[in-house]
């Protein structure tokens, strides 16, 4: 649960901040006091450090040191020293660089590779920090290590949506992984999770997006967006939620994808945000406007809005009013505050002195009660570690509660859990033939496909079923699935293409004329066909996403002996289809002399034969009484024929060579040259 209080408003510091809003938010040494730097009280300047104490007053008469290079951000965290992050990527610390103003920066990122946004944490009571940079719309993350002094540079990966533009970063840390969550231009929250210690920290390693939260503001936002992590569970979001509404600060719980408060802000603001111990800071207008929130601890009747609360529904919260330019307002007067830095010290030693619980404990017991999402998020976390001894037993057994609890609850179905799961080639049909029951219920061709690539002892009545849902399911429901297509290559083709593959259907198929063809009847009905067919015949009679799913079904193992019985539970239209996208399959292999289809994993030729005599075998007595199958089983009875006249002259060459192997034994007695004539009949 997650509440926004009443805000109340910074008046004076903001009068002179210029058109890009203010250059930042500080908390100062103090937890009740912030600083506020604008374009017209200048901290910050291209090549010039300013530093004051507490004593100072005139920012002008305070020690100035002039650097080598221009500084991007001034970063501090309560205990520790302060870090100079410059343009270029170099870090300094602070007092190392005071010593030596004039130091030489070295230039860390590429040409025109700029900095977007930067976080500094303290981890293990060692400082991290992390920045992002931008060239030419790829995105890079930097982390730096200053117990190590390692630097290692990561390229995010932005998916599919290649065109998307990053408008937001924040981030969140634990112990092992930093939470970079990014707001795009389409309106939705992604995350990337990166490692603290890398496996291999001198390499350029390549990080992949998930999708946190969608459409939480609207892709077409007029003004600034901004996000904000509050904790590992909530975020907060400034833009419009709607192309036309107006701007509205939301706090979001990513653990269960609900919104929990949203307030308006009608006056605009210039998408900036920060946050401090419990208060949000943000230009509301031109004021600088100070929101406190709550975040609880989260759970499932938080987020949906169903805890008790104690408080007085009668108190209300009252608004303040502070300005800066008289020393009594610095305050911001919680009465709580104390109270609850204590509450959180105490949880923090609470958590501390408890055992840690083991990555795979802690799955196994995530997966029974959290949302799919946080499933995701913790099995993504998972297999990301160092594979145990246990790691086989460990993914068995969370496979088997992720479908368990999918029985006891039908609108429970972490998909993407799944995928990631059966992709770590661990699993097989027997570990887990629950699987495949559900997604056939679901009708999730993307994960049978997946199955089906990655099981090798599937039955056949689980590969029938899995043909008859990818052979019955609507073409416009295949265009919004996601299908792997490695083993599909183009099947445009352009009518000069088509003619001249008709012609050789026509006039020579593997060497021999099919007007010697001894089935005249067969012959004028094929030269009577009409232009329609012959085009038809050319093209591929299924969309390139079913012929993906049908290759797969190409590619499995199965017996004869019982698979037949299954396929005749097929229906005689599917069958047909079939038959025709195998016999499209066996023209495109007719074209080239290595008889082998393009493409990263297709079917061979033998799969191809050895499918087309399965569904005739099982099915020809209802596929014969089909008027549309007619012409498929003409075309079909030429290309036998056609083989068994290859076979039969091959036979006759294969007699031929065999009695030139027995000439040229007898004849060993050969002197050092020769000439034989041999004539054969």
């Amino acid at each position: 649960m997650a509440a926004l209080e009443e805000e109340f408003t910074l008046s004076s510091v903001v009068l002179s901040a210029g058109p890009e809003g203010l250059l930042g938010v500080e908390q100062s040494d103090k937890t009740d006091q912030f600083l506020v730097t604008d374009s017209g009280r200048t901290v910050i300047l291209y090549k010039v450090l300013r530093i004051w104490n507490n004593e100072d007053v005139n920012l002008d008469k305070v020690f100035k040191a002039t650097l080598s290079a221009e500084v991007y951000r001034i970063l501090s965290v309560q205990g520790t020293e302060p870090l100079v992050l410059f343009k270029e990527g170099a870090v300094r610390g602070l007092e190392a660089l005071l010593a030596d103003p004039q130091q030489k920066i070295e230039t860390v990122i590429s040409d025109e590779e700029v900095i977007k946004w930067t976080k500094f944490f303290v981890v293990f009571r060692h400082p991290v920090l992390i920045f992002i940079t931008e060239k030419h719309g790829n995105y890079f993350a930097y982390v730096q290590m200053f117990n190590s002094r390692i630097l290692t540079k990561y390229t995010l990966l932005l998916g599919q949506d290649e065109n998307s533009v990053i408008k937001s970063f924040t981030a969140s840390v634990d112990r092992k992984f930093i939470s970079l969550m990014s707001l795009s231009s389409d309106g939705c929250i992604y995350e990337t999770l990166i490692p603290i210690r890398p496996a291999d920290p001198e390499k350029n390693q390549s990080l992949v997006k998930s999708l946190l939260l969608k459409a939480v503001v609207s892709g077409n936002a007029r003004n600034g967006v901004a996000l904000t992590a509050l904790d590992q569970d909530h975020v907060a979001v400034l833009g419009s939620p709607l192309a036309a509404s107006k701007e509205c600060l939301s706090v979001w719980n990513i653990k269960f994808q609900t919104l929990q408060t949203s307030k308006e802000l009608p006056q605009g603001t210039s998408g900036q945000l920060w946050y401090y111990g419990e208060h949000l800071f943000m230009l509301h207008g031109k004021s600088l406007t100070v929101i406190p929130y709550k975040c609880e601890v989260s759970s499932l009747a938080g987020a949906l809005g169903k805890l008790k609360h104690s408080q007085d529904p009668g108190t209300h919260v009252v608004s303040h009013f502070v300005n800066w330019e008289t020393p009594q307002g610095c305050g911001l007067g919680f009465q709580n505050s104390e109270q609850s830095r204590r509450i959180l010290r105490r949880r923090k030693i609470e958590v501390s002195l408890q055992p840690e619980v083991p990555p795979s404990k802690q799955l196994l017991s995530t997966i029974m009660k959290d949302s799919e999402k946080h499933i995701e998020v913790e099995v993504r976390k998972f297999l990301a570690l160092k594979q145990t001894p246990d790691f086989h037993t460990v993914i068995g057994d969370t496979v088997t509660g992720l479908l368990e609890r999918c029985k006891a609850e039908p609108s429970f179905y972490p998909r993407n859990c799944l995928m990631q799961l059966i992709q770590t080639h661990v699993l097989s049909y027997s570990l887990c033939p629950d699987l495949m029951e559900i997604a056939l219920k679901k009708k999730d061709v993307q994960l049978l496909q997946l199955c089906l690539q990655q099981f090798p002892d599937i039955p056949e009545s689980v590969t029938c079923a899995c043909l008859k849902i990818f052979l019955s399911i609507g073409d416009d429901s295949l265009q919004e699935t996601d299908v792997n297509m490695e083993s599909v290559f183009d099947y445009s083709i352009n009518s000069v293409h088509d003619e001249k593959m008709e012609e050789q259907t026509e006039i020579l198929q593997n060497g021999f004329n099919p007007e010697e063809d001894k089935c005249n009847n067969c012959d004028q009905e094929l030269n009577k066909k009409p232009q329609d067919e012959t085009k038809e015949s050319t093209s591929c009679p299924v969309v390139q996403k079913r012929a993906a799913l049908l290759n797969a079904i190409l590619h499995s193992a199965y017996s004869e002996t019982f698979l037949l019985p299954h396929l005749k539970d097929i229906p005689a239209q599917h069958i047909t289809l079939f038959l025709k996208y195998l016999y499209f399959l066996y023209l495109k292999c007719s074209e080239n002399a290595t008889m082998t289809l393009p493409g990263i994993h297709p079917p061979t030729l033998n799969q191809i034969m050895d499918w087309i005599c399965l569904l005739l075998d099982a099915n020809f007595t209802v596929v014969v009484m089909m008027p549309e199958a007619k012409r498929l089983l003409i075309n079909l009875y030429k290309l036998v024929k056609s083989q068994i006249s290859v076979y039969s002259e091959l036979n006759k060459i294969e007699v031929s060579f065999r009695e030139l192997q027995k000439l040229n034994q007898e004849k060993n007695n050969r002197g050092l040259y020769s000439i034989e004539v041999l004539e054969l009949f």
